[in-house]
């Protein structure tokens, strides 16, 4: 894959991309008949934006997390080169 390695848990399954035609196809159904493509594209949209903006929390909370473990991990082993570390039995 050309992918970058990040890209690559996201790009096993297409449930994402299913997942995203079904709502779509949800709240178009709710409509029915659009006047003209403008009407479409109003409510596919910001459906779209609101699950970016739900893809950008999670893609923050995880980077956060794994700066989070990684500092900890980083503060054991020097705690554990110190000798003030105690590790569990």
């Amino acid at each position: 894959m050309n992918f970058p390695k990040l890209h690559w848990t996201k790009l096993h399954s297409t449930d994402p991309i299913e997942r995203l035609n079904g709502e779509s196809k949800k709240r178009t159904d709710v409509v029915g008949i659009f006047p003209n493509k403008d009407a479409i594209v109003r409510p596919v949209g910001a459906m779209l934006l609101e699950q970016n903006d739900e893809r950008a929390v999670q893609r923050s909370s995880l980077h956060d997390s794994r700066n989070h473990r990684r500092n900890e991990r980083r503060s054991n082993h020097q705690l554990a080169r110190s000798g003030t570390l105690i590790l569990p039995a």
